[in-house]
């Protein structure tokens, strides 16, 4: 065998379950329609153009925010390690190399169970603990980390 050490591979890409979507597209159908209705329809302009101010700022608040927040956070798991980044204005990345994890703890909801996802809390000791949110295939992704965390440590 060599001592060159192997390449670090990205295993996967994740984000959150786009089931957080749901409720922020609903918000857009309803303000959308909601828009349709009442825009233009008033006889004073200002009245029309505060609709209209009202309308954008509910789609600002209530459906792109939460779009770009869901966007902006994603977890990739590696060969080495696992990485989390988030945060839209203020970005946040956390890694955790397989060696350091103490162990994997799955959190699952009801909701989360019916939809196949849940919270993967990674111990890595001393309290401290790396949570990554409402992961899809959360087993899958469990049993990933297991295989890699063990692969890393025959080495």
């Amino acid at each position: 065998m060599s001592d060159v050490p192997e390449r670090e591979q990205v295993v996967a890409r994740l984000r959150p379950h786009a089931r957080a979507l749901f409720w922020p597209t609903v918000v857009l159908f309803v303000i959308a329609g909601a828009f349709g209705y009442f825009g233009g329809t008033f006889s004073e302009p200002w009245l029309n153009i505060a609709v209209a101010v009202i309308a954008a700022v509910l789609v600002f608040s209530g459906w792109l925010l939460p779009l770009l927040g869901w966007l902006a956070r994603n977890y990739t798991i590696t060969t080495r390690r696992i990485v989390l980044r988030s945060g839209i204005l203020v970005r946040m990345r956390q890694e955790i190399l397989h060696s350091r994890v103490r162990g994997l703890t799955v959190r699952t909801g009801w909701l989360q169970a019916l939809f196949g996802s849940g919270d993967i809390l990674v111990d890595i000791g001393s309290g401290a603990a790396l949570v990554l949110k409402d992961v899809p295939s959360v087993v899958l992704v469990q049993d990933a980390i297991h295989d890699l965390m063990e692969s890393n440590r025959r080495e």
